[in-house]
């Protein structure tokens, strides 16, 4: 049984037109999940812990009564942790390892630098007091989000990072707290969807207020994310996962399909896009597809998302090809060419950059140490993986001597009074030396 995929070259007259239909992508979040939100937040932030329970029991389907029995301890995460089968628990504490090891080399320092008249000038960065991270839960419950989201800010010297995560119908997952334990979460709430958001970011009588908010959620948490944004920061916005494979036709056509199937597989809105200059190795990309796809544990779902939004494209040159990458922007780029160093100083847009034949995407997932918080849907024009830094601030520094507050206020007299901000030129002037 063959897919249908969509298929065009760079060469064709409306191939500007073919590319904006395939970009195409605008998050669901209509009047009424904006309103129900809304209301969710408002009532958390009135009632704190009382509606979090209603709520709680309400959408996971839970019959609980206080706040005690949504919390976690420290002795369960770590008997998690203990309690793993050996070989997923070594699997879990090297991946671990290896995003503290890459993370550590983020670190930014304070500096300053004095100048020849005696004034200090330079830069304090400190770490967020507080962070939330939100860990989908249930079935679709990601271990490896908690590592690449907690690990981060831990390495960034934050003191306390809540984790809340839902647990429909009272389901634990045991790796997913297992991961807690191995990232340094502080705490553990099992809440979820835009109720535990809206503690998050305002705080309960047990639940405490966050300085940050990072992970990723359904429509709901998109949403309130968005809604709480300014009373915290947040992360980001994301849209549905995407992957980007650039091939001179020379790896096996099998494992270029395995990869575009390891992005369509999370969800029937993910996008799997295949560039090449060997138009014939499209079309055994093509068969490849046909041959594995009955294979696949979730077959309708990356037949869904291949067919809707993937695309075997063929591109005239290097450069072509290119273009493309920077057009797309996209949030995982497979470079599965002979020299893909050679590629990277014409690449600008891209969230996670894979070089070579045997960097599949899906390493980067796991355990090859870079963050897989990536920006979606075109945001790499701007944004950029989640970090050490995002965990981070910083505070300007700025010292006077006298002779440099006197030289200093003969500029910023000027340009206050050309402002016409008396008060701005005068506070100067009166540290001008005679």
């Amino acid at each position: 049984m063959t897919i249908e995929i969509r298929r065009f070259s760079s060469a064709q007259p409306d191939y500007a037109q073919q590319m904006d239909t395939l970009l195409a992508w605008e998050a669901v979040s209509d009047a009424q999940v904006q309103k129900t939100v809304s209301d969710i937040v408002f009532d958390i932030r009135t009632r704190g812990d009382a509606a979090l329970i209603e709520y709680t029991n309400k959408f996971d389907r839970m019959n609980v009564s206080s706040m005690a029995q949504l919390e976690l301890n420290q002795e369960q995460l770590q008997k998690a942790l203990d309690e793993l089968p050996a070989e997923r628990r070594t699997a879990l504490l090297l991946a671990a390892e290896r995003v503290r090891a890459y993370h550590e080399k983020q670190k930014q320092d304070s500096w300053d630098y004095t100048e020849a008249d005696g004034t200090l000038l330079g830069q304090k960065v400190t770490p967020m007091d507080r962070v939330g991270i939100y860990v989908p839960g249930g079935k679709a419950a990601y271990p490896s989000s908690v590592l690449m989201n907690a690990i981060p800010a831990h390495v960034a010297g934050v003191q306390e990072i809540i984790m809340v995560v839902p647990t429909p119908d009272g389901e634990l997952n045991q790796l997913v707290l297992a991961a807690a334990a191995a990232a340094g979460v502080s705490r553990v709430f099992t809440v979820g969807g835009a109720q535990a958001v809206a503690a998050l970011a305002y705080g309960t009588e047990t639940v405490p207020g966050v300085d940050k908010i990072v992970g990723p959620g359904n429509i709901y948490v998109a949403t309130a994310k968005r809604m709480v944004f300014g009373q915290v920061g947040i992360d980001m916005i994301a849209g549905p996962s995407e992957i980007l494979v650039v091939c001179d036709g020379k790896t096996d056509p099998d494992w270029i399909a395995m990869d575009l199937f390891s992005q369509a597989e999370h969800d029937e809105d993910a996008q799997s896009i295949l560039v090449s200059t060997d138009a014939d190795f499209l079309d055994a990309v093509k068969a490849s597809i046909d041959k594995l796809l009955p294979t696949m544990e979730r077959a309708e779902i990356i037949r869904t998302s291949l067919t809707e939004r993937g695309a075997l494209i063929h591109a005239q040159s290097d450069a072509d090809a290119i273009a493309i990458i920077n057009r797309i922007a996209p949030e995982h780029l497979e470079l599965s060419v002979e020299d893909p160093q050679a590629w990277l100083p014409t690449i600008r847009h891209a969230g996670a950059i894979f070089m070579g034949r045997y960097t599949a995407e899906a390493l980067g997932d796991y355990c090859a140490g870079p963050n897989h918080v990536l920006p979606t849907s075109g945001t790499a024009r701007f944004s950029s993986p989640l970090g050490v830094y995002d965990f981070q601030k910083r505070s300007s520094l700025i010292m006077c001597s006298a002779d440099g507050a006197s030289e200093l206020g003969k500029t910023a007299s000027v340009l206050a009074r050309g402002e016409f901000l008396t008060a701005h030129a005068r506070s100067a002037e009166y540290r001008i030396k005679d």
